[in-house]
């Protein structure tokens, strides 16, 4: 196994915890992607690591000791995770959820979640990918019930997105429960998967009445999960924005599967700055707004980037809030810290009166290195407004 000499700077890093390794790490080494021992300057081991470039770093440290990866080693992992997980295992109210959670299990590179009897790899580079037969097999003998799976290729390189990879192929698309709500998923159609999963403690707090009797505007919508958990939880009506036109056929199978009836829930294409244009022209006015952009979008008008633009999102939205409204304001940047997004939030508020009601990060199943704020990506602010 090679061995790399680190700076000393890099040395302390790695010793609080840090294992994600960057290019800046590493800038002196011409290694081959694969494992490698990580040494002081004075050849002194450190830790166990892979190297494999994507796009999140350029590699992980995977031990303190000099490990070899066996399945018995994958099995391990896995056992340690399951048994984190049995409140979710056995909970009948919820069906999907993540098994596996990169460096928060242990290993990072990869993912596991589940969808009901199935569950979804997603190779974040090309080395795990290279050792997943391995991976697989541990799998199948910690979880022997799940029926089938399947793969999504997140690296570059890759010829394709998705494609089934053991046992019964799961139909084009079927439920699972959340929160006891149903939600369409498709396993094998692109990267994604009709709902994200990191985001099911927001939503059960929909469910659960947080907007019970009010209007909800949902923008970056996607499949409107967001608006289905709302109807569930007694919003009396939802308009989801998304400016991809196959959103509204996503959206309309969620409220279907619930048996919700339209006439309430609006579902429109559209870019989300140009709604909040038609909307105040049309004197629209919500008593909640929910805004989950992606980090960073290019449309044929203008590019948006969370870490610069996110307060025009807030300051918007000021416009079309009832009186003691509530704005869900959320991001899965990991670029960016929960500081820097509160001075986002502030800058849109430009002064205004608020009060922060709560913030969330990733749910018990998306386990994180508590050691790097980066691998606790998501932040999640409810606001009262006024």
């Amino acid at each position: 196994m090679e061995k790399l000499r680190l700076s000393t700077q890099v040395e302390k890093k790695l010793k609080k915890g840090i294992v994600l390794l960057e290019k800046d790490d590493l800038s002196t080494a011409k290694a081959e992607a694969g494992l490698v021992q990580l040494v002081s300057k004075s050849g002194q081991f450190i830790v166990t690591a892979y190297l494999s470039e994507q796009n999140k770093g350029l590699g992980w440290v995977i031990s303190d000791g000099d490990t070899e990866l066996t399945q018995a080693f994958f099995e391990n992992l896995f056992t340690k995770a399951r048994e984190s997980r049995l409140s979710y295992i056995d909970d009948p109210s919820t069906t999907a959820y993540r098994l596996f959670n990169q460096e928060g299990d242990g290993f990072g590179g990869f993912t596991v979640d589940r969808y009901g009897d199935f569950v979804v790899f997603s190779w974040y580079n090309a080395f795990v990918y290279s050792i997943k037969d391995m991976v697989v097999e541990a799998f199948k003998t910690v979880y022997p019930e799940l029926v089938g799976a399947y793969e999504k290729y997140r690296f570059k390189g890759a010829e394709t997105h998705s494609a089934h990879l053991y046992g019964e192929e799961a139909p084009e698309t079927f439920e699972v429960l959340e929160n006891n709500v149903k939600y369409q998923v498709f396993l094998n159609d692109g990267l994604m998967t009709g709902i994200f999963l990191d985001q099911h403690d927001i939503r059960g707090r929909l469910v659960d009445g947080l907007v019970t009797g009010k209007s909800v505007l949902n923008l970056f919508s996607y499949t409107a999960a967001f608006s289905v958990a709302a109807a569930m939880g007694g919003a009396i009506e939802t308009t989801s924005v998304d400016l991809a036109k196959r959103s509204v056929e996503l959206s309309k199978a969620h409220f279907d599967a619930n048996g919700l009836d339209m006439a309430n829930h609006k579902l429109m294409v559209m870019d989300v700055f140009d709604y909040y244009r038609y909307a105040k022209r049309h004197d629209l006015t919500y008593d909640v707004v929910v805004i989950d952009p992606p980090s960073f979008a290019r449309n044929k008008k203008q590019t948006f980037s969370v870490s610069k633009d996110y307060h025009r999102l807030v300051n918007k939205a000021l416009d079309i809030l009832n009186p003691n409204g509530i704005l869900i304001l959320s991001t899965n940047a990991s670029n960016l810290s929960v500081e820097q997004f509160q001075k986002q939030i502030a800058k849109g508020f430009e002064g205004q009166a608020y009060q922060v009601l709560s913030l969330d990060q990733l749910p018990g199943d998306f386990k994180i290195n508590k050691n790097d704020e980066r691998s606790n990506y998501l932040k999640v602010f409810t606001i009262k407004v006024g």
